[in-house]
């Protein structure tokens, strides 16, 4: 990738995901020029150690027409970036153990339906038949036919080769010390000195997002956790749709695929711990033998599968589950779409068309209302209320 010592461009991008890469290739189908800046190679972190799942339904309602967008360019990926990323439209369908949970999910069918998700009830005999491998204690199921994975090793590294070709610098091995802005500029300064200018600067730095939040004035109260993902050997292919668990419970939440050539993908059931600063993600034995004994139960025919592989990743959360994706609250041309939750792959390229749009033309007509990084000013300021020398003077009681 390009490794100029310094540049200029209308958009600097920090941080390269999938987020960011589909940014840079959809502001240059806008005619914007752009660099992307990324400290390791682009895909390593969350987008790359994530499940794979491209799923709508289980999200809060309002994300639900970003989630949309990007499920239209997820099914146009091939033409839009001339690569494979091995989408498949296979469907998702999410069980639950608990009678009480079963109401839940049909009352959130007939809400789905008023934001364009079709979601189907599957129960009793008719779930037996259609889908044998589930285990006797699931109750019932949701099924989103549309749904289904892809490949998250492929997606970002696709998306960044397609930006390129039509012209966008994607720069890796450039870590960012220092982002601020200097007159009508925007100003990324590498560990080595490289300097990069541009009049808006958008932020997708993942789990590291807060930290250059934070030097605009910006805080953010974000977590790093890292998800515990393991595969299998490949066993015959039958299990077409994505399967997850909705529930309560962190230690039953197992989710799982299966992928063409044979292999079960899983994850879930709790999380691993991670360093931000050494940039290393944890898996926990403990985790691994959880998820198969949750795999079992979920779908016996998978008793016997053999283990080959586990991995992590460093994954982003907030508080309140949702992202920080919109403009700055204090910072105009500034741009953020970071913290996803663990659940961003699915919405990486809508994120991208919509920040691209929303960054070239002032608007877009996706909600971004929930997402706004203002949410947490007025927190920040009741804590600093609560813990200034005076209220600690006073005592408590």
């Amino acid at each position: 990738m390009n490794t100029a010592a310094s540049a200029r461009a209308d958009v600097i991008i920090v941080g390269g995901g999938i987020m960011g890469c589909a940014a840079a290739f959809f502001l240059r189908r806008r005619g914007r020029s752009v660099i992307l800046l990324e400290r390791e190679l682009v895909g390593r972190q969350a987008s790359g150690a994530n499940f794979g799942n491209v799923r709508r339904q289980g999200r809060h309602l309002h994300q639900l027409p970003l989630a949309n967008r990007s499920r239209e360019v997820w099914g146009r990926l091939p033409e839009l970036i001339g690569e494979d990323v091995e989408f498949l439209p296979s469907g998702h369908i999410r069980i639950t153990y608990d009678q009480e949970r079963v109401g839940l999910l049909e009352s959130y069918a007939r809400d789905a339906r008023d934001y364009g998700l079709e979601l189907e009830m599957v129960s009793g005999d008719s779930m037996r038949k259609r889908f044998p491998y589930l285990g006797p204690e699931v109750r019932a199921g949701s099924l989103s036919p549309l749904d289904g994975h892809a490949n998250p090793r492929l997606s970002a590294p696709a998306f960044c080769r397609a930006a390129a070709r039509l012209g966008a610098q994607m720069i890796e091995h450039t870590e960012i010390a220092l982002v601020e802005k200097e007159g009508e500029d925007f100003r990324a300064i590498s560990t080595d000195g490289r300097v990069y200018r541009a009049p808006a600067m958008l932020i997708t730095a993942g789990a590291w997002g807060d930290h250059l939040a934070l030097q605009f004035g910006e805080p953010v109260p974000l977590i790093a956790r890292g998800p515990q993902m393991g595969v299998t050997e490949p066993v015959p292919y039958g299990i077409r749709p994505v399967v997850g668990v909705s529930t309560n419970i962190t230690e039953e939440s197992l989710y799982y695929r299966q992928i063409p050539r044979g292999n079960i993908i899983f994850g879930g059931c709790g999380y691993g711990e991670v360093s931000t600063e050494t940039i290393r993600a944890y898996v926990k034995p403990e985790n691994t033998i959880r998820q198969l004994s949750q795999l079992r139960r979920l779908s016996p025919v998978l008793a016997n599968v053999n283990l080959i592989r586990v991995w992590s990743g460093i994954e982003s959360y907030l508080p309140d589950s949702n992202p920080v994706m919109g403009p700055s609250a204090k910072v105009p041309g500034l741009y953020y779409a970071f913290g996803f939750c663990g659940e961003g792959f699915q919405l990486g390229p809508g994120v991208g068309d919509v920040m691209a749009e929303l960054i070239d033309t002032g608007a877009t007509d996706v909600p971004l209302e929930h997402y706004a990084i203002g949410r947490f000013a007025a927190a920040e300021a009741i804590l600093a209320a609560a813990t200034s020398p005076a209220k600690a003077a006073a005592g408590t009681h």
